[in-house]
């Protein structure tokens, strides 16, 4: 019997989850599921006879080791920055791993060790899903002799417009620490030739636009650096790329002022004393005995204006209550309130929008393909999010224990024997691009 073991059951897992299930019922596979919510592992298995759930403290080297020498291969859903871990038991037994996370330095640095097996990052929606549909998409105007001049890709997790309910048109449909932290590292892209480096401060603030029948209007902001990608994508010669993420114009509008008050910050221990004496800005008395929400956002008022009020109001920045006693930075008060005031109904539906712009030129003519996904999830446990991230690691998992994908080393999804075996499967399940082709460029 093949053992295939998932560390992390969280928002992202429930599709991945439900996809191992129904995959190894007609095989003799077995899924583990390590967590440190055993419940919540539990709950997501169900009654599986060829599942089952166990409880584990990552941190733990023996507890992880053991489950990890057992698998076939690993899936780790973590938090990126536990991802380390599970990487380090992979190849101390010699087993195979699929992340959905970027690759960071710590797991770039252990490539001379993964020398013989499998170590797949990136392998989700953005970065994943992204990467695939991007260079398949580049491949077929290349080989149909197009010359690419400009590429963007943008991608998104909104809410779908039957469950927007709320003026800042968004919904939490995953990891809400990195909704929080999106966009902290700043941005370098290049346009027209140029480079072009964006400050944290300044990301929210340097959006264009895209429009979409199902959506209208949407609003993108650069995302990270786009640079390191250029020469992985093939496309030096390319006088625009920018890989962007997606949002409502109003969010982007009403976000930077958070970002510009310092109000995202999760490296400075947050005092619990108020900010200042007497009333706080908006004249509501401060919580007794410690910091309340409106004496935390007081840094937040030189931006506020009537267009945007109503939003900081609807998010609660201002109320008079006390901040949670376990928020310790910044940017554990701003996650709490987008937890309690952003999160989705039960019934409430999120939806995965992604979009790659691709302007070339061909036979001295200039032409733009725009590739487009829309998904809807189906409630708010069965997220749109949760599939468009988590199948392409459950395609992948069955790929590799099939032998059908048989690469070794480091890799992100960038070459045809991963992308289009996933695409096609993917297709097959509903998460599918349509494709347009027009005579005018991106911006021309």
């Amino acid at each position: 019997m093949q053992q295939l073991l998932l560390f992390g059951a969280g928002k992202s897992a429930t599709s991945l989850i439900r996809y191992l299930i129904d995959t190894a019922a007609g095989r003799d596979w077995r899924l583990i599921v390590a967590e440190s919510n055993l419940a919540l592992a539990e709950s997501k298995i169900g009654n599986a006879p060829h599942a089952r759930a166990v409880q584990v403290d990552v941190a733990n080297e023996d507890e992880r080791n053991a489950l990890v020498s057992q698998a076939e291969i690993v899936i780790s859903l973590l938090p990126p920055a536990l991802h380390f871990l599970v990487a380090r038991s992979c190849i101390a037994a010699r087993k195979n791993l699929l992340t959905a996370s970027y690759v960071d330095e710590k797991i770039r640095a252990l490539e001379p060790e993964i020398q013989g097996l499998l170590f797949l990052c990136e392998m989700g929606l953005d970065p994943g899903i992204d990467h695939m549909s991007a260079l398949q998409l580049i491949s077929a105007i290349k080989q149909d002799d197009g010359h690419i001049l400009s590429f963007l890709s943008h991608t998104g997790g909104l809410v779908a417009p039957e469950s927007d309910d709320n003026p800042w048109h968004y919904k939490i449909s995953w990891n809400p620490r990195n909704v929080v932290l999106a966009g902290s590292a700043g941005a370098r892209y290049k346009e027209k030739g140029r480079t072009v480096s964006i400050s944290y401060a300044d990301v929210f603030g340097s959006t264009g636009r895209i429009q979409l029948p199902e959506t209208g209007p949407l609003a993108w902001y650069p995302n990270r650096d786009s640079l390191s990608y250029i020469p992985i994508y093939g496309l030096e010669n390319a006088e625009t790329f920018i890989r962007t993420t997606l949002r409502y114009p109003v969010f982007c509008e009403a976000w930077r002022p958070f970002v510009q008050a310092g109000l995202t910050d999760d490296s400075r221990p947050l005092s619990r004393q108020p900010l200042i004496a007497g009333r706080p800005g908006n004249g509501s008395p401060r919580a007794a005995g410690g910091l309340s929400f409106a004496d935390w956002s007081t840094p937040l008022l030189p931006y506020v204006t009537p267009g945007n009020r109503v939003l900081f109001d609807y998010l609660g920045v201002f109320d008079r209550g006390p901040i949670p006693s376990t928020a310790s930075t910044s940017a554990d008060v701003l996650q709490h309130l987008l937890e309690t005031r952003l999160a989705m109904a039960p019934r409430d539906k999120d939806m995965i929008v992604m979009q790659h712009e691709i302007g070339f030129l061909k036979a001295g003519k200039r032409f733009t393909e725009k590739s487009t996904l829309v998904v809807k999830g189906e409630d708010s446990l069965h997220t749109a999010m949760a599939r468009t991230v988590g199948l392409p690691l459950g395609i992948a998992a069955k790929l590799v224990l099939e032998g059908k994908l048989s690469l070794t080393g480091l890799h992100i999804p960038i070459l045809p024997e991963i992308y289009d075996p996933v695409l096609a499967e993917l297709d097959e399940l509903g998460i599918r691009f349509e494709r347009e082709l027009s005579t005018a460029a991106p911006g021309q």
